[in-house]
């Protein structure tokens, strides 16, 4: 019998974790149906912003203020949450690959379903040179080669000040297509301080940064993947290939 074949997305975040575990993080998971609260209010999403809107976000009709979570960040806010709790303070050094929902068309870019994943730093020192630094190194590894990062103003309600970063790997073993080429990544940023006080932390001794790009995205480069929507069809003659 032929052996079973890895989907590249659960490829990817055996990989991510390796990288992640040999630089000082700890993997973490949560629910995928999330309260209002660490999905947006804790946040700092405000009540009347659009990602609340139908149009974005799953509502669950028997959970009244559930939602299916529309990114990984709430997982931020359970970890701090959870390890004020029981006394610990930072440092804190965690991942959080996972699936998240937004409602919107699909196409060979966009997915109803896809995957993020979060990091996330909490210290007395952390600065946006320790972001772009543990950027690069995951992104020098994944995609075999060493990486540059660049970093473009943005805007989130929980970070600030919020960037868009970009990388720009090189190397022989790197990609053909994505060579010395910057390609964008996704989002991340300093962590608001009131994020941190709405887990209970001290916002003027501590402060830390989070991102969390897209794990689709990042494999569609890495394999040469052109149609998101292939990764979630369940096709074997897609699967056997990874």
């Amino acid at each position: 019998m032929k052996p079973g074949s890895i989907h590249p997305i659960s490829s990817l975040i055996r990989e991510a974790n390796k990288i992640f575990f040999d630089m000082g993080f700890t993997l973490v998971d949560g629910p995928l149906i999330e309260s209002e609260w660490y999905n947006f209010d804790a946040l700092n999403v405000p009540k009347d912003h659009p990602a609340r809107d139908m149009q974005d976000t799953f509502f669950i009709k028997d959970m009244p203020e559930h939602v299916l979570r529309t990114h990984t960040s709430g997982l931020q806010i359970r970890y701090m949450t959870e390890q004020m709790k029981k006394g610990i303070l930072p440092p804190y050094r965690v991942i959080a690959p996972g699936k998240v929902f937004r409602n919107e068309a699909t196409d060979m870019t966009h997915e109803a379903e896809f995957f993020q994943i979060e990091g996330l730093a909490v210290g007395e020192d952390i600065t946006l040179a320790h972001l772009k630094w543990t950027l690069a190194k995951f992104c020098g590894e994944v995609f075999r080669g060493s990486a540059e990062i660049r970093f473009r103003p943005s805007f989130f309600p929980f970070t600030e000040p919020s960037i868009e970063f970009d990388v720009r790997a090189v190397g022989d073993k790197v990609p053909e297509k994505l060579r010395d080429r910057w390609i964008e990544l996704g989002g991340a940023g300093m962590i608001h301080p009131q994020v941190l006080k709405n887990c209970g932390i001290d916002s003027e001794k501590y402060r830390g940064w989070a991102f969390g790009p897209g794990l689709d995205r990042i494999a569609m480069l890495k394999w040469g993947i052109d149609d998101v929507r292939l990764m979630h069809s369940a096709d074997l003659r897609f699967i056997n290939q990874f």
